[in-house]
C-alpha cells in the first residue's frame, strides 16, 4: 500500500515538500509538465492559491490533475479571497475529489498583487480556518450543521520564526496546534542561527512532540530576489553572510542552489525538525538536482519499499501461478 504524506509523517519519516506555482491560464498541461519535476522525489506537492495576490489556476483544480498524474498535492486555502461558506464548501470538495492535505492560509494581501483594488474579505483569519477544517472532519459545520459525509482532512498551516517578537511566534504556532493543525511548512530559511533559536524554543514548550515541523528552503537565482524579499515581505530575515555569497557570486543561480542545499544539510541536525518544504519559486525544474544533492534520493532508492496490501499481496500471488 502506498504510503500518503500523512502515513509518513506520523510514521516519523523525515520528509520531503515542494511547491508547484500553477499557471496564469487555464492550461493544465502546464501542472503537468511542471509535475514531472516533483516525481519520485516529493512526498507532497503544494499547490498555491492565487499567490502573491494574482489571478491563477485554481489549487483544487491543479491538484487534481496532480492526482491524475499519480501524485499527491496539498492544497493552499487562503482566507483572503473567500468567506466561511465558500471556505467550508472548499474542503467539501477537495476531500470529494480524493485530495486531503490542505494548508490553511491568511493570504498575501491584494495589494501585492496586480489587482489592488480587489475587496479582500478574511472572514476567518488561518487559526480559524484550521479550527474549521478540523471540526469539519468531526462531522460538524461552522454553523452547527452535522455532515452526513464528513470530510477525510490533514490539516496544515504556515510559521513564520523571523518575525518579532520570538515568543509570539512561538505562541501562535502553539494556537495552531490548539486549532487542529497536523504539520507545520515554515517561511523560507535564510537566517538559520534565528530559526534554530525559534527551534529551540519550540521544544521548551514541547511543541515538536504534538506537530510535523518542515523547514521552509527556497533556492534563489540573484542578490536582487533576496533584497527584495528582505525589502517587501513582512518578517523576512536573511544573514549578511547568505547576500554577501550572492553578491560576489560569479554564476548566482550555482550559489543559489549550493546555498540550498547547504541549507537543508544544516536544517537536518537541528533537533525536532520533521521535514524540509522546498519553494523554488516558479524554479520547479530545480527540484531534482536539490534533491540529488541534498540527499534526499539517495535515501529514498535505500529506504524499503513499502508494505503491499492484502489485495496488492493477492493479484501478485495470482500473477505469479
Amino acid at each position: 500500500m502506498t504510503m500518503t504524506l500523512k502515513n509518513k509523517i506520523e510514521s516519523g519519516q523525515f520528509v520531503l515538500t515542494a511547491e508547484l506555482g500553477p499557471p496564469r491560464s487555464s492550461k493544465g498541461d502546464s501542472v503537468r509538465k511542471k509535475s514531472r519535476h516533483f516525481r519520485d522525489i516529493a512526498d507532497g506537492i503544494n499547490i498555491t492559491d492565487n499567490q502573491t495576490a494574482i489571478v491563477r489556476l485554481p489549487s483544487i483544480a491543479a491538484s487534481k490533475i496532480l492526482v491524475e498524474e499519480g501524485l499527491e498535492p496539498v492544497v493552499q486555502i487562503t482566507c483572503r479571497d473567500r468567506n466561511r461558506l465558500a471556505l467550508q464548501s472548499d474542503l467539501l470538495g477537495m476531500s470529494a475529489l480524493g485530495i486531503h492535505n490542505v494548508l490553511c492560509l491568511t493570504g498575501d494581501y491584494q495589494s501585492f498583487g496586480n489587482h489592488p483594488e480587489a475587496k479582500g474579505v478574511f472572514d476567518l483569519d488561518s487559526v480559524q480556518l484550521i479550527a474549521a477544517a478540523k471540526r469539519m472532519t468531526q462531522g460538524y459545520f461552522l454553523s452547527g450543521d452535522q455532515i452526513k459525509t464528513p470530510p477525510h482532512l490533514f490539516i496544515g498551516g504556515a510559521a513564520n520564526p523571523f518575525a518579532p517578537p520570538l515568543e509570539f511566534r512561538v505562541l501562535r504556532l502553539a494556537k495552531k496546534i490548539k486549532a487542529g493543525a497536523q504539520f507545520i511548512q515554515t517561511q523560507a530559511v535564510f537566517d538559520l542561527e534565528r530559526f534554530a533559536e525559534w527551534m529551540k524554543r519550540v521544544r521548551d514548550w514541547g511543541l515538536h512532540e504534538k506537530i510535523a515541523i518542515l523547514a521552509g528552503v527556497m533556492p534563489v537565482k540573484s542578490v536582487k530576489a533576496l533584497q527584495y524579499m528582505e525589502k517587501e515581505v513582512p518578517g523576512m530575515t536573511i544573514s549578511k553572510d547568505i547576500i554577501s555569497r550572492m553578491e560576489k557570486a560569479e554564476k548566482p543561480k550555482e550559489e543559489g542552489v549550493k546555498i540550498a542545499v547547504e541549507t537543508i544539510q544544516k536544517l537536518r541536525e537541528i533537533k525536532g525538525l520533521q521535514g524540509i518544504h522546498l519553494m523554488p519559486l516558479m524554479w520547479e525544474s530545480i527540484t531534482p538536482r536539490i534533491a540529488e544533492e541534498s540527499g534526499f534520493l539517495k535515501e529514498k532508492k535505500s529506504s524499503p519499499r513499502s508494505e503491499k496490501s492484502p489485495e496488492e499481496k493477492q493479484h501478485s500471488r495470482e500473477k505469479g501461478k
